[in-house]
């Protein structure tokens, strides 16, 4: 299979993945059912037609509206499901001199991370639902790239945790308030299980980076920016573990 089938493959893998993602990222913060209950229309409840769950190309022929009511419908869902088609194609790109098995560790790394990203800045939530699977999947695929105990991997997990855990705790008792939210440690942990313990410092090099450009973006545009206001820090978090596993710890 040729580069540019593999990626067209991946892009609509992604486009699937990228719908359930959009529909968890609805579903969750409300606590609906996510896997048994049928995609639905926000505004109205009625249940959609099989046609009318298409990715991209159902909200493009409906012109982004509801086909029951009317309503409108926010195009954050083909931008999600862009995103993972996307991530799909970078996957298949990047990691196709690799073979198809860290093509689909890549993907499912991404999508796994667009979806905690995204959760956490809509909503300041790491539910451990989507963090604790990061550890598992990342040492699931370790072993099976490495053919072997991920070692540095396992080491990687427990560091993070303890890392972040600690961090979070020298602050609360400092300060007398949370600075990290609970799930930060589990994420970081996952972090650990995908690039392994040399790599968590790059994580967090790029995090801060990331986070640093939207403090700094606030800024700019003269937004008042307060020392107790909240930032998605997982979410910076998931962009460092991407960019780590893509380009590796720096001076490696």
């Amino acid at each position: 299979m040729s580069s540019v089938v593999l990626a067209i493959v991946m892009g609509l893998l992604g486009l699937i993945f990228g719908s359930f993602i959009a529909a968890v990222t609805v579903r969750m913060p409300r606590d609906e059912e996510i896997v048994v209950k049928p995609s639905h229309c926000m505004s109205c409840g009625a249940t959609l037609k099989p046609w009318q769950l298409v990715p991209v190309i159902s909200w493009l022929v409906q012109r982004g509206r509801c086909a029951v009511c009317g309503a409108a419908v926010s195009p954050r869902y083909i931008l999600i499901e862009c995103a993972a088609a996307a991530i799909g194609v970078w996957a298949a790109l990047w990691g196709y001199d690799g073979g198809w098995l860290l093509v689909g560790a890549t993907a499912a790394l991404g999508w796994q991370l667009l979806l905690i990203a995204l959760i956490d800045a809509e909503n300041f939530w790491l539910p451990d639902e989507l963090t604790l699977p990061l550890i598992a999947t990342g040492l699931i695929a370790a072993a099976l790239l490495a053919r072997g105990w991920p070692i540095p991997q396992l080491v990687g997990a427990v560091v993070g945790f303890g890392i972040l855990w600690l961090l979070a705790e020298v602050y609360r008792r400092a300060r007398g308030r949370e600075g990290l939210g609970g799930g930060d440690p589990i994420l970081f942990a996952g972090a650990g299980a995908w690039v392994g313990w040399t790599g968590l410092p790059t994580v967090l090099l790029w995090a801060c980076a990331a986070g640093f450009s939207i403090v700094l973006t606030l800024l700019i545009t003269r937004r008042k920016v307060e020392m107790t206001q909240k930032l998605p820090f997982g979410t910076f978090l998931a962009i460092g573990i991407w960019l780590t596993w893509l380009y590796g710890p720096f001076g490696a």
